[in-house]
């Protein structure tokens, strides 16, 4: 059971935030399908930008299940403050620090994981944002800066000790981006040196993979990101696994049929719709279609010409009900 502030997650595997991804149809449906907890996409903490349409749909939380977390990226300990207050005004009731995207246009302006460099910054951050608020703040980090510089320890002591009440760490460093594999090392030591909840990140793309990474880390948790792409079922797997219901199982096909995903994702479809109206949610729609057909067809190609090709909200519904009840129709006829 994991415990921040007020509220007791429902499940120890959570999401996580990814700029472009995690809007609300999205962490909704991870939410319902055993996703312990999901957080914003990172919103910036100059207020001067939150009338952008980009960030008006990353504020938004109508009929999300709570708590509902954002997620703040900056480098101004007030100017985060500030947001932080806002976005508790607004509805907030965990806010989650960004110290941990390697994006170069996020380094650059020294936030996300540049901040990683600088730790007398992301203690006057971490002190002053956990001052301005009164709801829980949490942190996302990287191991460090490179691999000479692996100082997720110490900042992850630092945290604890400014009052940040759980902390994600994805196993690479900022220098590393997304390649090669990720190190549970500095996560396993991390875990050693606090007390708050630690939820380990990075390649967790499996339940056994989930159990494993918790085994060898003693972290309370895994927050899973890349893998819930066209896969938002995986939190459900990954809970089934974790609590022994399903030992010897563990992929989509053993837990859902393939009628339930197709519900899944016209469900998802529509959400996405009615979120950001037609034009803007076929853009977006046209990206979850794409790894959902990875998920699900042996040769996507063509299927995906269809899809990608819609140029409107019926046209490309119509097309994916007709793609997606064709395919689960294959498996009732082998039955």
């Amino acid at each position: 059971m994991i415990t921040i502030g007020p509220y007791v997650l429902p499940s120890s595997a959570v999401l996580a935030p990814m700029a472009g991804v995690t809007d609300r149809p999205f962490r909704i449906l991870c939410r319902k399908l055993g996703a312990g907890l999901a957080a914003s996409e990172m919103l910036t903490s100059d207020t001067r930008l939150w009338n952008t349409p980009k960030s008006r749909f990353r504020m938004s939380h109508e009929g999300e299940p709570e708590p509902r977390v954002v997620q703040l990226a900056g480098a101004d300990p007030d100017v985060l403050a500030e947001a932080a207050r806002l976005n508790v005004d607004q509805g907030a009731q965990i806010i989650d620090l960004n110290m941990g995207c390697p994006a170069k246009k996020v380094c650059g302006k020294l936030c996300g994981s540049a901040l990683l460099q600088d730790e007398s910054l992301v203690a006057r951050i971490l002190e002053t944002v956990v001052g301005a608020v009164s709801v829980p703040v949490t942190l996302k980090i990287r191991t460090g800066w490179d691999r000479e510089h692996r100082n997720g320890v110490s900042i992850a002591r630092i945290a604890e000790s400014s009052g940040i009440q759980a902390l994600a760490v994805h196993g690479r460093t900022r220098a590393d981006f997304y390649e090669g594999a990720a190190e549970y090392e500095t996560i396993r030591a991390i875990k050693s040196a606090i007390k708050i909840p630690v939820f380990a990140n990075g390649d967790i793309n499996a339940p056994q993979k989930a159990r494993e990474v918790l085994d060898f880390t003693g972290a309370d948790g895994v927050m899973i990101g890349r893998a819930s792409h066209g896969a938002p079922w995986i939190f459900g797997a990954v809970n089934a696994f974790l609590s022994g219901a399903n030992p010897d199982k563990g992929n989509v096909q053993t837990t859902l049929s393939r009628m339930e995903v197709r519900d899944i994702i016209l469900a998802h479809l529509d959400s996405l719709y009615a979120f950001y109206g037609e034009g803007t949610g076929v853009r977006i729609a046209r990206k979850h279609l794409g790894w959902y057909c990875e998920q699900c067809f042996r040769d996507s190609a063509q299927v995906r010409r269809d899809l990608m090709g819609a140029a409107s909200t019926a046209a490309q519904f119509a097309l994916a009900g007709k793609h997606f009840d064709e395919w689960a129709g294959e498996a009732a006829q082998a039955a």
